[in-house]
C-alpha cells in the first residue's frame, strides 16, 4: 500500500510518527498500524473492523481523528515571531503535470512515469520544512532532505537517506542473521547503523549481541558497486539550483529527471551540467517553500 511505502522509505525517521491518510482506512491498513510505533492517525473515514482494532492501540491511547472532506482552509496563513506578525497566502496551488511542460534540457523526454515521479517529489517537499529537496522513484519518496541552510546540503541529506534505502536490500544487509527477541525497530536502526559503519568501539560492542555470530562488514567498495545500478531517479526542489554543485552530486545517485522552479542567475550553468549527465530538467516556475 501506499502507506507501507511511504513508512519504508525512511523507517527510522517513522518511528513514533502521525499518520495522515486520504482515503478511508481499511482493515489492511490498520493491521499494519497495529504493530508500527505509531501516536495516531487522522483520515476522513474508517472500516468499523479498522476502527476498533486503531481503538485498542496503545491501550486505547492511540489518538484517532475523522477530517472532515468538505473543510476549505482559510486562505490566508498567519505566523508570530518575536512580536511581529506575517501574513501570507495559503499555498493551495495543485502539483500536476501542467507544471513539467518547460523542459529546458536538450534531452526532452518524459516518461509517464517520471512524470508521476516528479509530480510526487513536488507534493512531498511542498509540505517539507525549507529548505528541501526529495528524490523519488518507482511512486514513492526514497529520500527527503529538509530544513538546511544551504540547498547543496539538501541535496547531500537527502542523497544520504536514498543510499540508506538502497543499501538496505544490499544482500549482506538483508542476509543479517539477528538472535530471537530482537525487536522489529531495533532491527531496522542495527541495519541503518550497519549500513553506515561509523560505530565506535562501546557502540559496536552492544550493536553485535543482536545477532547470532558477528556479522561481516560492509565495505565501501560493496556499497559503491550496488549504489552504482541505481537508475531513473528524480529529484524535485523547493526552490531553484543556485549552482551546478546539486546536480554535480545527485548524478552520482542514479538521478536522471529534475524538476525545480527555475529563475537563479545560473540557470544556463545547472542547465549545462544536466545536459553533461543526460538529465531531463522541467523547470516549474513555482516556489514551494514551506516555514
Amino acid at each position: 500500500t501506499a502507506h507501507v511505502r511511504a513508512r519504508n522509505a525512511d523507517p527510522m525517521c517513522s518511528f513514533g510518527d502521525f499518520v495522515a491518510v486520504s482515503h478511508v482506512v481499511d482493515v489492511a491498513t490498520a493491521n499494519i498500524l497495529k504493530i508500527e510505533v505509531s501516536d495516531g492517525i487522522i483520515a476522513p473515514g474508517f472500516e468499523p473492523e479498522a476502527l476498533e482494532i486503531l481503538k485498542a492501540k496503545k491501550g486505547g491511547k492511540f489518538i484517532v481523528l475523522q477530517a472532515d472532506n468538505d473543510f476549505v482552509p482559510p486562505e490566508m496563513e498567519y505566523r508570530m515571531c518575536g512580536g511581529l506578525g506575517f501574513m501570507q497566502k495559503r499555498n493551495d496551488k495543485i502539483c500536476d503535470a501542467t507544471l513539467l511542460e518547460k523542459v529546458v534540457t536538450s534531452k526532452k523526454d518524459l516518461s509517464e512515469q517520471a512524470k508521476l515521479d516528479m509530480i510526487l517529489g513536488m507534493i512531498a517537499i511542498k509540505y517539507t520544512q525549507s529548505n528541501s529537496v526529495g528524490y523519488s522513484k518507482d511512486g514513492m519518496m526514497i529520500g527527503v532532505g529538509a530544513g538546511q541552510q544551504s540547498r547543496v546540503d539538501c541535496v547531500k541529506l537527502a542523497g544520504r537517506k536514498l543510499s540508506t534505502w538502497r543499501l538496505r536490500f544490499h544482500p549482506k544487509v538483508v542476509g543479517l542473521k539477528f538472535k530471537e527477541g530482537v525487536k522489529r525497530q531495533d532491527r531496522v536502526n542495527a541495519r541503518v547503523r550497519y549500513i553506515e559503519g561509523d560505530m565506535d568501539e562501546a557502540e559496536y560492542a552492544q550493536w553485535v549481541t543482536q545477532f547470532d555470530s558477528a556479522p561481516a562488514p560492509l565495505t565501501a567498495h560493496e556499497k559503491s558497486e550496488f549504489l552504482s545500478g541505481l537508475s531513473g531517479v528524480t529529484i524535485a526542489s523547493d526552490a531553484f539550483f543556485p549552482f551546478r554543485d546539486s546536480i554535480d552530486h545527485a548524478q552520482k545517485l542514479g538521478v536522471q529527471f529534475v524538476a525545480q522552479p527555475g529563475g537563479s542567475v545560473a540557470d544556463e550553468e545547472v542547465i549545462k551540467a544536466c545536459d553533461a549527465y543526460g538529465m531531463t530538467m522541467a523547470f516549474t516556475n513555482l516556489r514551494l517553500f514551506h516555514h
